[in-house]
């Protein structure tokens, strides 16, 4: 839900490809912000990264979902040098340089980087020296950088998620609580921390964005009492964006609020992982549905999707489009 992470497995057997593919994934976002490239870069990096066996050329990686030919004959040069020509002229490129590092402090898109590049500033000491430079967001991310730059053990996401719980329940225990991301998908370790939150009562139909922003303060506000969370970033209606402190570790905590008659497809799709999604996504239309975080719907002969399908599980939805039911575990692909 925050600044997208690069697809993490722990028995990565392609890791050197993924590193040197995101590394010209971030190149394209935050330098030439091309986005195609982008997602295309990142695509072949997720499938390389849950292939079950190490790729030994261009051609075998071309058999795989979301790998073309210009990224493959990239992998030919790559495991036949061990570096790509590209990849070198970018590190030697202050301008990219500077214009990563800007962009790793959460706030700081490629667009505000290069303003700040463009304004003299190149390093973070630089940053900390021009912070009249910087809105609320973008001070907590150089005030926490550190912090935010360090992976999120397991362990402490399940004492976070305790803590959630066990204060979220107090209110209301009807309340639904769920952290996706790869925490659900069985990971060691995680960039952030994703909570889609849920009650009975707040449904789509008749849906008052007044009632979301009061479930929503409400939670926020106790977990500030709890000492949990300790810095805002924003806060909307349905979206809570900010800091929370456990054993003097800063960590980066979303929370979402979901129609309750929208919960599984939003946990469906905040899961991930973006390719699994994005396999869901297309057999959907095959079988004439459409599938968002939102909703399921069956696309009529007209073309124009219809009524959102009753939903009272993730399996249902499997169930519904014909697709193999994939625990979270099995989703990091």
């Amino acid at each position: 839900m925050s600044k997208r992470k690069a697809p993490s497995n722990e028995d990565n057997l392609n890791q050197d490809l993924c590193e040197f593919l995101i590394e010209l994934s971030n190149y394209e976002r935050n330098v030439n912000r091309n986005t195609f490239k982008y997602n295309a870069y990142r695509t072949a990096a997720s499938t390389l990264a849950s292939h079950s066996t190490r790729v030994t050329s261009g051609k075998e990686a071309q058999k795989l979902d979301g790998v073309g030919d210009k990224i493959a004959k990239k992998i030919d040069e790559f495991l036949s040098t061990g570096t790509l020509k590209k990849l070198e002229n970018i590190r030697n490129d202050s301008i990219t340089d500077s214009i990563n590092l800007l962009t790793r402090v959460s706030g700081i898109g490629p667009a505000k980087a290069k303003q700040l590049f463009d304004s003299g500033i190149r390093t973070l000491d630089d940053l900390h020296k021009n912070q009249d430079k910087l809105n609320h967001h973008q001070l907590i991310g150089l005030k926490y950088f550190d912090d935010f730059e360090k992976k999120i053990p397991r362990e402490e996401i399940q004492e976070i998620e305790t803590i959630i719980k066990e204060s979220v329940t107090q209110l209301d225990p009807a309340y639904l609580i769920t952290i996706c991301g790869s925490y659900r998908r069985g990971k060691n370790e995680s960039g952030d921390i994703d909570v889609l939150v849920t009650h009975p009562t707040y449904v789509s139909k008749g849906l008052s964005t007044k009632n979301s922003a009061f479930l929503l303060k409400q939670i926020v506000h106790l977990l500030e009492e709890k000492k949990l969370i300790t810095d805002t970033l924003s806060l909307g209606a349905v979206k809570f964006m900010g800091v929370c402190k456990f054993k003097d570790d800063a960590r980066r905590l979303d929370i979402r609020i979901t129609p309750f008659d929208q919960y599984y497809c939003a946990i469906l799709y905040f899961t991930g992982s973006d390719l699994f999604n994005k396999k869901m996504r297309a057999h959907a239309l095959q079988k004439n549905f459409t599938l968002n975080e939102y909703t399921l719907r069956f696309i009529g002969c007209t073309g124009v999707p219809g009524n959102p399908v009753k939903i009272e599980s993730e399996k249902d939805i499997f169930d519904c489009i014909d697709f193999p039911f994939k625990s979270p575990s099995e989703r990091s692909v």
